[in-house]
């Protein structure tokens, strides 16, 4: 029978194509640290995030280093992201296949439930799981996300969520009794009566889980409107946003790439930060701070 939960559980995820407290008043006050993002395909402009402090002050000791300056974003992945900040980067020969280097440390993650990987997001690059089951950042290895724009019924439910609080409450719960509903719903109509039966659970295997499966309404309106890739929350820290130059993502992704996803023709970034008002910075850009 476990075999055939787990093919179940497989097919929901194939059924589906896949908040920070105070008041606006107080999180205008003070100074804050304008980053800009020069590259050969244009220039971007992003806060840090004060939530996310070690990586914010890590970004911006490395940034004023020089550290960045004339790296390359180089790995970069049309409807995904954009990827920079490998040491290796800055001279490497044509075709040299990058992504390994970094400073020589790593930051403990800094998961933030009010931010998410919405288009211009900020986000920290990572080992994977299995040599890095703490989630802990690349020292210097960044990304800005490109995405998408998902549909309501994409952004609805997290089913590889929903997937993921299943195989956990079997594993740490097995004598659960949403287990046997979940499994009962199988033996009664298959693939679809299970996948109908565990969107209806949602919100008890979240609780009963802790995994977050239903979407919060802002990220829901995000990635419904300005896009983004839903599947990285939860996964990679999230420590700032860029606020203009948006577009600047958009072509450095239309570059052609090779089979490790390195752009044939160089992109490089020269990073800098200046420390104004936050007041002066929500007056150019707008409500950054939300």
């Amino acid at each position: 029978m476990k075999k055939y939960i787990q093919l179940a559980i497989m097919a929901l995820l194939i059924a589906v194509v896949a908040s920070c407290g105070g008041s606006g008043e107080e999180k205008v006050k003070g100074n804050d640290y304008l980053v800009t993002i020069k590259t050969d395909m244009g220039e971007m402009k992003a806060i840090l995030y004060d939530e996310t402090p070690k990586h914010k002050e890590n970004f911006i000791k490395l940034a004023n280093e020089g550290f960045f300056d004339s790296l390359l974003f180089h790995r970069v992945m049309t409807g995904f992201m954009i990827q920079g900040g490998d040491p290796n980067s800055k001279n490497a020969e044509p075709g040299a296949r990058l992504g390994t280097g970094g400073p020589g440390y790593t930051i403990p993650a800094e998961f933030v439930k009010s931010f998410f990987h919405k288009k211009g997001a900020l986000s920290a690059a990572r080992q994977p799981d299995q040599v890095n089951p703490e989630k802990a950042s690349s020292g210097s290895q960044f990304f800005i996300v490109q995405g998408r724009v998902f549909t309501e019924q994409e952004t609805g439910m997290n089913m590889q969520a929903l997937s993921q609080a299943i195989s956990t409450l079997r594993r740490s719960d097995p004598d659960n009794p949403l287990n046997k509903e979940l499994e009962d719903s199988f033996n009664e109509g298959g693939d679809e009566t299970f996948r109908i039966k565990a969107m209806e659970l949602a919100d008890k295997l979240s609780e009963a889980t802790g995994i977050m499966i239903k979407m919060p309404t802002e990220r829901v309106e995000a990635y419904t409107t300005v896009g983004g890739y839903p599947p990285l929350d939860e996964e990679y820290t999230v420590f700032g946003q860029v606020i203009q130059g948006l577009e600047v993502i958009d072509a450095i992704t239309t570059v052609g790439v090779d089979p490790n996803n390195r752009p044939f023709e160089d992109v490089r970034m020269y990073i800098s930060i200046e420390e104004i008002p936050k007041e002066e910075i929500v007056k150019k850009y707008g409500p950054v701070y939300q």
